[in-house]
């Protein structure tokens, strides 16, 4: 599949007019939530502690009955804005992910300057800084995970990329119409997350209803399509973001005019925890 320089859907806050109906898409079930891109508005967006000229909207989080392994969210740092503590649990590790303007990630003493479709994995206990030294406001997804060690393996070592720089694999017997744009590889059990981007062609499906043991934040980042969610059909469009609970089934048609896409996480090559409820101990 050709690589093509890609732009991406960003919220930039505001509150809708006091002219819009309330009807909206917005949804929370036991299994799935759907959070479509009108609700991220100013009123909604938090502060963080040592961040500075900087605002959030966490959209997912640990909760029971919703996010179990992970949290999301979408960042906003101004110029000359960021963090010399971003992390605050030494056994987070994070992967960064930028959508719009750029910034500037400080690890063992390297800079590394991501723009959009930058992506950096930062393992736990790094220390890594984060600084908007542009000149232009910069948006960009942060997902966090405590991190499962493992006896005998090694934590992964950070990851530093640009989807532009990377040739989706096509899933089979699609005629490339389904692809996925993998950040590292999937085979190295160091990982216990994955964040990746899917693409769907117009007109492609994913064909049958998926239903599993990982759980799932999909934030759209461009086109539209209709997602089914366990046995609802709800339409998406760039800026929604979809949660899905372990073993909610789920399929999609990409019925826009342009390639649908999103951004996925996962969790993987763990063992599901025993004891306690939510497998928590």
């Amino acid at each position: 599949m050709k690589k093509t320089a890609r732009s991406y859907y960003a919220p930039t806050g505001g509150l809708p007019p006091q002219t819009d109906l309330i009807t909206d898409r917005a949804v929370f079930t036991e299994a799935y939530a759907v959070i479509p891109k009108r609700e991220f508005s100013d009123i909604v967006a938090s502060f963080l502690p040592h961040w500075e000229k900087t605002r959030a909207w966490i959209i997912a989080r640990p909760l029971s009955g919703f996010a179990e392994t992970f949290s999301q969210y979408i960042m906003e740092v101004q110029p000359g804005g960021g963090s010399d503590r971003p992390e605050p649990d030494s056994n987070a590790e994070g992967v960064l992910f930028v959508v719009e303007g750029e910034i500037v990630v400080t690890l063992h003493g390297e800079t590394h300057r991501l723009t959009s479709g930058g992506y950096a994995f930062l393992p736990p206990a790094s220390g890594w800084t984060l600084r908007n030294k542009g000149t232009a406001t910069a948006r960009f997804h942060w997902i966090r995970k405590a991190y499962e060690a493992v006896d005998g393996i090694d934590a992964p070592e950070p990851v530093f990329a640009n989807e532009n720089d990377i040739a989706p694999n096509p899933m089979p017997d699609t005629n490339g119409g389904w692809a996925t744009t993998r950040f590292v590889d999937p085979a190295d059990l160091r990982h216990d997350m994955h964040v990746t981007i899917v693409t769907l062609k117009p007109g492609a499906v994913i064909p049958f209803p998926e239903t599993h043991v990982m759980e799932h934040g999909l934030y759209v980042l461009e086109g539209k399509a209709v997602y089914r969610l366990n046995q609802d059909w709800v339409e998406v469009q760039a800026g929604d973001y979809m949660w899905l609970r372990a073993f909610c089934p789920q399929a999609c048609y990409a019925g826009g005019a342009g390639d649908f896409r999103y951004l996925l996480y996962k969790d993987v090559n763990r063992h599901p925890r025993l004891g306690g409820f939510g497998g928590q101990r």
